[in-house]
């Protein structure tokens, strides 16, 4: 079945799909990108240099990982729009300065020369004109206590030996900066209201509220 057709949903569509650790952005990256014949693009963790040595000494290497993430996410948001669109995308570029940086910044753990460095950087290569921004991010959402669940249940050996505390700090900060957030429309999701891996059926409801959003706002930036 040709989703994308069915509900209208254009196939040059570019989609981010956000929220905290744990979350299922993976899960629902790969259904939306399945159910619409589009390209995935995945946050890379598996190669990343910094990632371990982070977790490990979080005041040495925050400034080093922000960096690495910076240009890594801006290669591949140029490489998503050289297709043509047609991408579902696994965390947005956003996030980086909106919660990690700031966060680390905050708790002492980068300092103010690194992250006024980090931040200007930020901003010239992302918050331009000429930079191309995703026609939807959907926000995927949920308690705590869910999120915390699913991160036990996912079992990566640095996230069980990080405190809770630190994603109860992490938590909090998405909510904040999601309820701020501009720069693109949003599409909140709750992620009791669906089931991808027993029900494929609970993604229609979602597809269409991604058509209703994406047509208007096209047809306002047209307008």
């Amino acid at each position: 079945m040709n989703y994308a057709e069915r509900f209208g949903i254009p196939n040059d569509a570019v989609i981010t799909i956000a929220g905290t650790v744990g979350v299922g952005k993976s899960t629902m990256t790969k259904a939306l990108a399945n159910a619409l014949q589009f390209r995935t693009s995945f946050e890379k963790v598996e190669n990343n240099p910094y990632l371990d040595k982070f977790y490990s000494d979080f005041e040495r290497w925050s400034f080093h990982l922000q960096i690495y993430f910076l240009a890594e996410r801006f290669k591949e948001q140029k490489r998503i729009f050289e297709y043509g669109g047609g991408f579902i995308q696994d965390r947005s570029i956003y996030e980086d300065t909106g919660i990690f940086a700031k966060m680390h910044y905050d708790k002492g753990t980068m300092t103010p020369t690194d992250y006024e460095t980090y931040t200007k950087l930020f901003d010239s290569m992302v918050m331009t004109p000429y930079f191309p921004h995703p026609d939807l991010l959907i926000y995927l959402e949920g308690s705590f206590d869910d999120i915390l669940t699913r991160l036990r249940q996912r079992g990566r050996k640095m996230e069980q030996e990080t405190p809770i505390e630190y994603w109860e700090e992490m938590y909090n900060r998405y909510e904040e900066w999601i309820n701020n957030f501009n720069t693109c429309p949003v599409m909140r999701i709750n992620i009791n209201d669906y089931d991808l891996l027993n029900d494929q059926t609970s993604i229609e409801p979602i597809l269409e509220r991604i058509s209703q959003f994406i047509q208007t706002s096209r047809q306002y930036i047209k307008s």
